[in-house]
C-alpha cells in the first residue's frame, strides 16, 4: 500500500507565512486523504514529515478557527494512523491535547459552526481510538484531564453555549461520553477535581442547587420561576451522561466515591472538633430535644449545609448508579450510630430516602385529596389528581434496599428506638415515603411491609409529640388508593392495633396540635371516601366508615379547644361548605368531565338530576348521620340544637352591636355597654382563649360593619337556602380580611368569629336540603330512609320555619297515603305525622285543614301502624282542627265501641285513647271516661294472656315487644295522661293517688302487677322502667311533683340501680334530658350520684361528665335566677344533704364497717364530680347539719329518743364528714369555718327538740373501728383510679361494659353488689334483723356461702318483707310538703347563702360553655304542644306525649344480661351483696356473676313495622 502523498508545505519561516486561504486548502486535502488511510506499519515513515509540521507553533497556535479544526482532525488522524506508538514527545502531545480539549470540544457546542463536521471527527477520533488515553501518559495531564470532563459536561449541559442554535446530535452525548468512560477506564487515578465534576452532574436534579448555581442564561430552566412547573419528561443529557460513566466502572466509581464521601464526613468531623459551635448553631438544625444538650459539639452551620448537600447526593446516586455507593453505604450505616445528632439526623433522612427512591428532586406533589371535590374518589377510577410525569421527583430505586444492604436496613429500622425525638419523628417520616413508593417501585415483600405499617402505628402512640405528630402527617401524605390497599390491609378504625385506629384515638391526644392533625387527616379520608360509601362499598364502610363516630366523639371531652376544632373539621372536612362544586346543573363538575361517573355518589339519575347540588349535599349529610353510632348520632344533633341556643346569643350580640355604634352613642352609654360586656364575655367563654376572644368581639363591634352585620343574620335565618349561607359566609370572610391592618390581624379575628359563624349558621338543617331528604324518605334510596326520616323529625322539632315551603307536600303524601280497615300505611308515615305534629304545634295555619285532610287524620287515629302514627295523627287533630271538641268526642266514641284485645287497630284504638285524655279531658264525658279506664285496667293491666313458665323472680329484658307488652303500655300511659291533664287541682290528690300506687307498685314489684305472680319476665322490665319515667313525667309539673312523697322518691332512685343495664340506661337518660331542661325539682338531682357503683363503663363515664357539665354550670351563675339578691348558686352541694338521706333509706344499708366503707363509695363519687376547694367547707358543714337533725321520711312520735331511722343518718352524716376530711388533706385544701347555718329540707329532716338528746347525737362518734384506715384507702384507689382512666381515654378508645369483672374488689375499683331491685326500707325491724345477722358472719367460701344463701332464701323474705313495708307507706299518702319549699328553706341563715329553686336556666348553661349531647342531641324535644302554652297561644294546653317517644327512639338500648332466680340474681350497684348475714367471700361470688352487656338496637315486629323497644318503654 503506498504511503500518504500529501507533499505542500505546512510549515513556514518567520515573517513569511502561508496565506490562511491556501493553508485551509493544504489542511484540507490532508485531512481528507488521511481519512481514506488505515493503519499500516509499512505506511509509518511517509507522516513523519506530516506529524512534524502539524506540531508547530504556527498551527496550533493559528488564529484562525479553521486552521486550528483542520490541524487537529490531521493530528488525530496522525494518532490513529500511528497507534499505538504516538511519534510525538509529552510536551508535543500536550499541546496537541490542549488544542484539542481548549478549542475543538468548547466548539461543538455551536452546531452552526462552519467547521462543525471537523470537531465532531475529533471527538469521534479520540473516542473511538482511544487516544485520549495518552493523557494519562502526559507530564501533568491531571489538568487536561479535569479539563476534558469539565468541557464535555458544560458542553452537554448548554452552559458553554454563547447562543441558542441548533440542538446537540445525540451523537455528540454519546461520543462524549465513551471518551470520559475510556478514560476513567484506563486511568489508574483521577483527580479530585474530576470527581467533583462527576458528582456535581447529579445535582442537576436538586431544584435548590440548580437555583443557586444557575448561569446566565434563563433558557436553561433553572431560574426561571415560570417554568418550575413544567414536567420533565426526560433526564438532562449530563445526568445521563455522568450515570453511564458510572454504571459503566463501577468499581472504580466506588472506590473513588467511597473517597470522596470520607473525606467530606472527614472534614465536617475535624472543623466540629478544631471548634466548639454555639449552642444557637449546634440547635440551627430544626429545635433539638433536651436529649440533644448532653453534646459537647457539632458540625458548624456551613458543615452542615456541605454534609446535607453531600447526603442529599447520595439520593440521587442511589436512583442513578446504585453500585457506586457499595462502600459508601456501610459508612452512612455507621453515622446511625454517630454520637451528634444533626449525623445521625442527617443518616437517618438519607437512607429513608434511599430506601424509598427519592432522589434529590425531593417528593413528587401530594396526591389530592380534597373533600369538598366532586365526584368523590372512586377505587376503581381513582381522581386522586394528575399522576406526576417528573422523571426527576419520580421515586425510582433500581434494586431493593432491603435486599442490596440488609444490615444496612436492619440498622436503619432499629432508629426507632433512638433516643432522640428529631431522629424518631425523621425516622417515622422515612418509613411513611418507603410505604408510599413501595421501596421506590422495587417492592417490600408482604413482611417488610407488615412491619412497616406497623411500626408506623407505634410511632402515633410515641411519648413525644413531634413523633406522633409526625406519623400522622405521614398517614395523611398517602393516596386514597394506598389508605385502602396498604393501611387498610390490617383493619379499619374500629379495629385495635391498626394505623387506622391508632390515627382515630389521636383526635383525643393531649396535645392539640397533634389532635388538630389527626383530625383534619381523618376528616379528610372520610370526606375522599364519601363515593364508595355511598356506593355501599363493603370494604370501605368497615375500614372508615366509622370516622364520623370518632372525631363526634371527642364532643364528649368538653375541652373547648376541641369544640372549636370540630366545628371547623366539621364544616370544612366532613361536610365542607363549598360541597358540590357546582354553580348550574348543566356546568361541568370540578374534575372537568362534563359526564357524571356512574353511581359514584349521585347514582344513576339522569344527567339533570344528578348535577342538583342541594340533593347531592343533602345525600352527604344523610351519609354521615347514617352511620354515626348512638353517642356520636347525639353530638350530632347536638351540634344542630346548638345553633338554635346560639343563634339567638348571636342575634343579640348583633343588636349590642347596633347600638353601641362604633362606640359613639347618644345616651345609655353605660347600659349599652355592660349589655354588650355581658354578651361578648358569654362568647368568649365558648372560646380557648377568652382574653383575646373578648378582644377580638369587642375590635368587630368598634368596626361597625352593617354589612358584616347583615351576612351573618343571612347565615341564621330560616328562610336562607344553601347557596345564600355560603355566600354570606364567604363575603364576610373576604370583608373582615379587607377590614383588617395586616394578614395576621385577619388571621387572629377570623380565628374568632368564624367558629361562631359556623355554630350559628343554619347549615344543615337548611331549608335546601329538605326537598331531597324528604325524598329519600320515600324512596329509601342508598337505605338512607330510616336517616331521612330521623333528620326531619329533628327539622320539625328544632327548626320548623324550614318545612313551610314543603309541609303542604308532606301532608299531601299523608293523606294518599291514609290507612283503612283493608290496607295498612306506609312504614315512614309515622315519621311524617311527627313533623307534621311538630310544625303544627307552632304554625297551625299552614297545616292544611280541608275535610279529607282530617279524615285521613282520623284513620290514622284508628288504624294508624305503629300506634305512634295515632297519637300523631290526634296530635294534628288537636292542634288545627277547628272542631277538634267535636272530633275528639267522636274518636273516643269510635275507640271505645266494641273494643275487644286482638281485634282491628286494638293498639292504635289504645295510642290514640291515651292522646285524648291528655289533650282533650274536657271533651270526654264521665260514662266514656269509665268506659277507657275499664279498657285500660282490666282488659289490659290486669290480664296476663300469656303467663310466664318460668320462675316469678325471672327478670329480663328483650330487644323486642310483643303485642301484650305493647298494649300494657299504652294503658298505663292512658292512666297517666289523665290525671297529667286533670284540670282540678283540689280534686287531684284524689285522682292521682290510685296511678301513684299502682306506679310504685310497679317499680317495688319489679313490674308484676298480677296476683299469681305470672307476669312474663321481659314485660316486668318495660313495665317497670314506664312506671319510673312517667313518674319523671309528671313529677316536671309542680302540683304533680308535690304527691310525690320521699318514701316514693327513693323506690324511684333504685330503678337507677336496676339488674338490667337497658332499664337503668333509659331511666337515667330520661332524667338528665328533664334536669336540663329545668322541668324537675333540684331533689332528682341525687340520683345520678347512686350510680357510683354502676357496672357499665360507658354509663358511669356519661353520668360523670353530664354531673360534671351541670355542675359548671351552676358554678357559673353568679346570682339565683329566682332572687334579685346576690346570694351563690348551690344547687348541687345543697343535694348533699338529699344524697345521704337517700343513703340512710337505701335498702343495702348496715352500720358495720364494711358497708361503711362500701357507701363511702357514694360520697366520694359526689365530691369527685361536685367538690371543688370553694364550695367543699359548704358540703362539710351540711354534712354536719344532717346530724342535728332527723329523719322525717318515716314519722316517729318520740320526741327524745333517737328511732333507727336516725341513727342511720348519725352513721352517715359521721362517715362524710370523715370523707370529707380526708378527702381535703388529698388535695391539700383547707376547709373553713361557715358563719351560719343551713336548713335542711323539712319533708326529710326535722328539728331535735331536745337539747340533751342534741348534745348526746353532736358528741357520739357512730362509726364502727377501723373505718377511717378503709376510707383512706378506698379514696386512694379511687382517686388513682380516675386519673388513670382520665389518661387513658386520650390513649385509646371507649372498652366495653365491665358487668361481668370480679366485684368484691369494693374498694378499689366501682363495682355492682346491689340486691334484687325493691324499694327502700321503710321501717327499722328490716334494718335490725340486718345488723343482727351481720354479727354472725363465717369465713370465706365464695361458693359454699352463694349456694347456702340461695337455698335459705334470705334474700327474698328480705325483698318480701321490704315490699310490703314501703306498700304499706305508699297507701298512706302521697302528699308531701312542696319540695320548692323545702329547696327555699335550705339558706344560709348568717351568711345570707340560698338555694336555688331550680337547677338554672338555659341562659345560664350557655354561659358555662355547657351543651349535654343526651339532652341536647338526642332525647331534647320540645313538646308538640308545650311551646304553643309557653308562647301564650292556648289556654291551659297540656303536655303534648309525643316529644317524649321521639326521645325514647333515640336512646340506647342493651340486649338483656344474664338472670337468675331471685335469691341468686346479682343485682347491679350498692355497697352490699344479698343479705347481710353473707361472709364476704360469698358476696364476691355473687358479684363476679354479672353479665357484659352490649349496646344494640332492640325491635319488635307488629303491624308490618319494626317498633323501638323504647318506643313503647314510656
Amino acid at each position: 500500500m503506498p504511503g500518504l502523498q500529501f507533499n505542500d508545505p505546512l510549515s513556514w519561516r518567520a515573517g513569511k507565512p502561508i496565506a490562511v486561504a491556501d493553508l485551509l486548502k493544504r489542511l484540507h486535502a490532508l485531512s481528507k486523504e488521511m481519512q481514506d488511510m488505515e493503519q499500516d506499519e509499512d505506511t509509518r515513515e511517509s507522516f513523519i514529515k506530516v506529524a512534524k509540521e502539524l506540531v508547530s507553533p504556527n498551527l496550533l497556535g493559528h488564529k484562525d478557527k479553521g486552521v486550528k479544526a483542520l490541524t487537529a482532525s490531521c493530528l488525530v488522524d496522525i494518532l490513529r494512523l500511528c497507534a499505538p506508538d504516538a511519534p510525538y514527545t509529552g510536551q508535543q502531545l500536550r499541546d496537541i491535547f490542549n488544542l484539542a480539549i481548549t478549542q475543538i470540544l468548547p466548539a461543538l457546542a455551536d452546531p452552526s459552526n462552519a467547521y462543525n463536521n471537523q470537531h465532531l471527527y475529533v471527538l469521534s477520533s479520540l473516542a473511538q481510538v482511544k487516544s485520549i488515553v495518552l493523557l494519562s501518559d502526559i507530564p501533568a495531564g491531571e489538568t487536561l484531564i479535569k479539563n476534558v470532563f469539565q468541557i464535555c459536561f458544560d458542553v452537554i449541559s448548554g452552559s458553554s453555549r454563547s447562543s441558542p442554535g441548533e440542538e446537540l446530535q445525540k451523537t455528540v452525548e454519546l461520543q462524549m461520553t465513551s471518551l470520559l468512560v475510556c478514560l476513567v477506564d484506563e486511568s489508574q487515578t483521577l483527580p479530585s477535581e474530576v470527581i467533583d465534576i462527576i458528582v456535581a452532574q447529579f445535582l442537576r436534579t436538586d431544584p435548590k442547587a440548580l437555583g443557586a448555581n444557575g448561569g446566565k442564561n434563563k433558557k436553561n430552566g433553572i431560574t426561571d420561576e415560570k417554568q418550575s412547573t413544567l414536567v420533565l419528561r426526560q433526564l438532562p443529557p449530563a445526568y445521563n451522561m455522568a450515570k453511564y460513566i458510572c454504571n459503566a466502572c463501577p468499581e472504580k466509581m466506588a472506590r473513588h466515591f467511597s473517597q470522596y464521601f470520607s473525606d467530606v464526613i472527614v472534614d465536617a468531623s475535624s472543623n466540629a472538633k478544631s471548634k466548639a459551635p454555639s449552642k444557637s448553631k449546634r440547635r440551627n438544625h430544626d429545635e433539638l430535644d433536651d436529649s440533644d444538650d448532653e453534646q459537647v459539639g457539632g458540625p458548624a452551620e456551613d458543615d452542615l449545609k456541605e454534609l446535607g448537600k453531600v447526603h442529599g447526593l447520595l439520593r440521587e446516586l442511589w436512583r442513578a448508579c446504585p453500585a457506586v455507593l457499595q462502600n459508601v453505604i456501610p459508612q452512612l450505616e455507621a453515622e446511625l450510630s454517630a454520637e451528634n445528632i444533626q449525623l445521625r439526623l442527617l443518616a437517618t433522612e438519607t437512607l429513608g430516602d434511599i430506601i424509598a427512591g427519592i432522589g434529590a428532586a425531593g417528593l413528587p406533589p401530594s396526591p389530592t385529596m380534597d373533600p369538598a371535590a366532586f365526584p368523590s374518589n372512586a377505587l376503581a377510577n381513582p381522581l386522586e389528581g394528575t399522576v406526576s410525569l417528573n422523571l426527576l421527583t419520580k421515586p425510582s430505586s433500581p434494586q431493593p434496599f432491603p435486599t442490596a444492604h440488609p444490615q444496612a436496613y436492619a440498622n436503619y429500622l432499629g432508629r426507632r428506638h433512638d433516643k432522640s425525638t428529631l431522629i424518631r419523628a425523621a425516622w417515622t417520616t422515612g418509613i411513611g415515603r418507603i410505604l408510599t413508593t413501595s421501596a421506590g417501585g422495587a417492592g417490600l415483600s408482604q413482611a417488610q411491609e407488615d412491619r412497616l405499617i406497623s411500626d408506623l402505628a407505634r410511632m402515633m402512640g410515641d411519648a413525644d409529640e413531634k413523633v406522633r405528630i409526625a406519623a400522622v402527617k405521614v398517614v395523611g401524605s398517602f393516596s386514597f388508593g394506598e389508605i385502602v390497599s396498604k393501611l387498610g390491609r390490617q383493619g379499619g378504625v374500629t379495629q385495635a392495633g391498626t394505623v387506622l385506629f391508632t390515627l382515630a384515638d389521636r383526635v383525643r391526644d393531649r396535645k392539640h396540635t397533634v389532635r388538630e392533625e389527626a383530625m383534619t387527616v381523618l376528616a379528610r379520608m372520610w370526606g375522599v371516601a364519601v363515593g364508595e360509601i355511598a356506593a355501599e362499598n363493603d370494604q370501605i364502610c368497615s375500614l372508615l366508615g366509622a370516622i364520623p363516630s370518632k372525631i363526634l366523639d371527642t364532643y364528649y371531652t368538653n375541652d373547648i379547644e376541641i369544640m372549636v376544632l370540630l366545628d371547623r373539621v366539621f364544616f370544612e372536612q366532613l361536610l365542607p361548605l363549598s360541597y358540590p362544586p357546582i354553580k348550574t346543573k348543566s356546568t361541568k363538575m370540578s374534575n372537568g368531565s362534563s359526564q357524571a361517573p356512574k353511581d359514584i355518589q349521585i347514582g344513576p339519575e339522569k344527567h339533570d338530576e344528578a348535577l342538583d347540588a342541594d340533593k347531592i349535599r343533602a345525600e352527604r349529610i344523610l351519609l354521615l348521620a347514617r352511620d354515626l353510632d348512638e353517642r356520636a348520632k347525639k353530638v350530632f344533633y347536638a351540634i344542630q340544637t346548638r345553633q338554635l341556643q346560639l343563634s339567638k346569643l348571636m342575634t343579640a350580640y348583633l343588636t349590642r352591636c347596633e347600638d353601641y355604634n362604633g362606640g359613639v352613642m347618644d345616651k345609655n352609654e353605660a347600659h349599652i355597654k355592660e349589655h354588650l360586656t355581658r354578651v361578648i364575655k358569654t362568647f368568649a367563654s365558648h372560646l380557648p382563649n377568652p382574653t383575646q376572644a373578648t378582644t377580638d368581639l369587642w375590635k368587630f363591634a368598634k368596626m361597625h360593619d352593617r354589612r358584616s352585620y347583615q351576612l351573618i343574620r343571612f347565615c341564621m335565618a330560616p328562610e336562607s337556602d344553601y347557596r345564600t349561607v355560603f355566600k354570606a359566609i364567604k363575603e364576610f370572610t373576604k370583608r373582615i380580611v379587607d377590614a383588617s391592618s395586616s394578614a395576621a390581624a385577619s388571621n387572629g379575628l377570623l380565628d374568632t368569629l368564624i367558629p361562631l359563624v359556623y355554630r350559628v349558621s343554619l347549615i344543615v338543617y337548611n331549608k335546601s336540603h329538605v326537598p331531597a331528604i324528604v325524598d329519600f324518605s320515600r324512596t329509601d334510596g342508598k337505605s338512607l330512609a330510616s336517616t331521612a326520616h330521623e333528620v326531619l323529625r329533628e327539622i320539625s322539632s328544632r327548626t320548623p320555619e324550614v318545612l313551610k315551603a314543603h309541609v303542604q307536600e308532606i301532608c299531601k303524601t299523608l293523606q294518599d297515603e291514609a290507612p283503612s280497615n283493608k290496607k295498612s300505611n306506609d312504614a315512614g308515615a309515622v315519621d311524617n305525622l311527627k313533623a307534621c305534629a311538630s310544625f303544627a304545634a307552632k304554625y297551625p295555619k299552614e297545616i292544611p285543614q280541608d275535610r279529607k285532610f282530617l279524615q285521613a287524620m282520623t284513620s290514622y287515629a284508628l288504624n294508624g301502624s305503629p300506634p305512634e302514627a295515632a297519637k300523631y295523627a290526634v296530635s294534628v287533630i288537636w292542634a288545627t282542627s277547628e272542631k277538634k271538641e267535636m272530633l275528639g268526642r267522636d274518636l273516643a266514641q269510635k275507640c271505645i265501641k266494641g273494643f275487644q284485645y286482638g281485634g282491628e287497630g286494638f293498639l292504635s284504638r289504645l295510642a290514640t285513647l291515651s292522646q285524648l285524655m291528655l289533650l282533650a279531658p274536657n271533651e270526654i264525658d264521665e260514662q266514656t271516661a269509665d268506659a277507657i279506664l275499664d279498657i285500660a285496667i282490666k282488659q289490659i293491666l290486669l290480664q296476663v294472656r300469656e303467663p310466664s313458665e318460668r320462675s316469678m323472680d325471672a327478670y329480663e329484658w328483650s330487644s323486642t315487644v310483643d303485642t301484650e307488652a305493647l298494649a300494657k303500655c299504652w294503658a298505663l300511659k292512658i292512666l297517666v295522661n289523665r290525671i297529667r291533664s286533670h284540670p282540678d287541682a283540689e280534686t287531684l290528690p284524689d285522682v292521682a293517688a290510685p296511678v301513684y300506687t299502682l306506679l310504685s307498685a310497679l317499680i317495688e314489684q319489679q313490674g308484676d302487677l298480677a296476683t299469681a305472680k305470672n307476669t312474663p319476665s321481659t314485660h316486668k322490665s318495660r313495665l317497670r322502667l314506664l312506671a319510673a319515667r312517667q313518674y319523671l313525667k309528671l313529677c316536671t309539673q309542680k302540683s304533680h311533683d308535690a304527691l310525690l312523697t320521699p318514701s316514693a322518691f327513693n323506690s324511684l332512685s333504685t330503678v337507677a340501680q336496676d339488674s338490667l343495664q337497658p332499664v337503668r340506661a333509659s331511666f337515667l337518660q330520661r332524667l338528665k334530658k328533664y334536669l336540663n331542661q329545668q322541668k324537675l325539682p333540684q331533689r332528682f338531682y341525687t340520683i345520678p350520684f347512686l350510680l357510683a357503683y354502676e357496672p357499665s363503663d360507658h354509663l358511669r363515664s356519661d353520668a360523670t361528665t353530664w354531673i360534671k357539665s351541670r355542675a359548671a354550670a351552676f358554678s357559673n351563675m353568679k346570682f339565683q335566677q329566682s332572687s334579685t339578691s346576690n346570694k351563690p348558686n348551690i344547687v348541687m352541694e345543697s343535694v348533699f344533704a338529699r344524697l345521704l338521706s337517700v343513703l340512710s333509706h337505701h335498702p343495702d344499708y348496715a352500720d358495720d364497717a364494711e358497708s361503711m366503707i362500701d357507701f363511702a363509695r357514694y360520697l366520694i363519687f359526689y365530691l369527685q364530680n361536685v367538690a371543688t376547694e370553694d364550695n367543699l367547707s359548704l358540703i362539710y358543714h351540711i354534712a354536719q347539719r344532717v346530724k342535728q337533725c332527723r329523719d322525717a321520711v318515716i314519722p316517729d312520735t318520740s320526741d327524745n329518743s333517737s328511732t333507727e331511722a336516725d341513727e342511720r343518718l348519725y352513721h352517715l352524716s359521721d362517715l362524710a364528714q370523715i370523707t370529707i376530711r380526708k378527702y381535703e388533706d388529698f388535695h391539700s385544701w383547707t376547709i373553713q369555718t361557715m358563719p351560719g347555718k343551713v336548713r335542711l329540707p323539712s319533708s326529710l329532716f326535722s328539728e331535735i327538740k331536745s337539747h340533751s338528746e342534741a348534745q348526746r347525737i353532736a358528741e357520739h362518734n357512730y362509726l364502727p373501728e377501723n373505718v377511717e384506715a378503709g376510707i383512706e384507702d378506698l379514696l386512694k384507689a379511687m382517686l388513682r383510679a380516675s386519673r388513670t382512666t382520665a389518661h387513658s381515654k386520650k390513649r385509646k378508645s371507649e372498652g366495653g361494659d365491665n358487668d361481668g369483672r370480679d366485684a368484691k374488689k369494693v374498694k378499689g375499683g366501682g363495682l355492682p353488689i346491689r340486691k334484687a331491685p325493691g324499694g327502700f326500707s321503710s321501717s327499722g325491724a328490716a334494718a335490725k334483723e340486718k345488723r343482727a345477722a351481720n354479727s354472725h358472719k363465717v369465713s370465706k367460701k365464695p361458693k359454699a356461702s352463694s349456694k347456702q344463701q340461695s337455698k335459705n332464701g334470705k334474700e327474698s323474705s328480705s325483698g318480701e318483707r321490704r315490699r310490703s313495708g314501703r306498700v304499706k307507706e305508699v297507701e298512706k299518702s302521697y302528699a308531701e310538703r312542696d319540695s320548692d319549699e323545702d329547696d327555699q328553706e335550705m339558706e344560709m341563715l348568717d351568711a345570707d347563702v340560698d338555694v336555688a329553686e331550680g337547677p338554672g336556666s338555659s341562659e345560664s348553661d350557655a354561659k358555662a360553655g355547657v351543651v349535654d349531647p343526651d339532652v341536647e342531641g338526642a332525647a331534647e324535644e320540645e313538646d308538640v304542644n308545650g311551646d304553643v302554652a309557653e308562647s301564650g297561644e292556648m289556654e291551659h294546653p297540656p303536655e303534648e306525649e309525643g316529644d317524649e317517644e321521639a326521645a325514647e327512639e333515640e336512646e340506647v338500648e342493651e340486649p338483656p344480661p344474664k338472670s337468675t332466680p331471685k335469691g341468686r340474681r346479682k343485682p347491679t350497684v350498692s355497697p352490699r351483696a344479698k343479705t347481710k348475714a353473707r361472709p364476704k367471700a360469698s358476696v364476691k361470688a355473687t358479684r363476679s356473676r354479672t353479665t357484659t352487656t352490649t349496646t344494640t338496637r332492640g325491635k319488635t315486629k307488629a303491624k308490618g313495622r319494626d317498633i323501638d323497644d323504647d318506643e313503647v318503654a314510656d
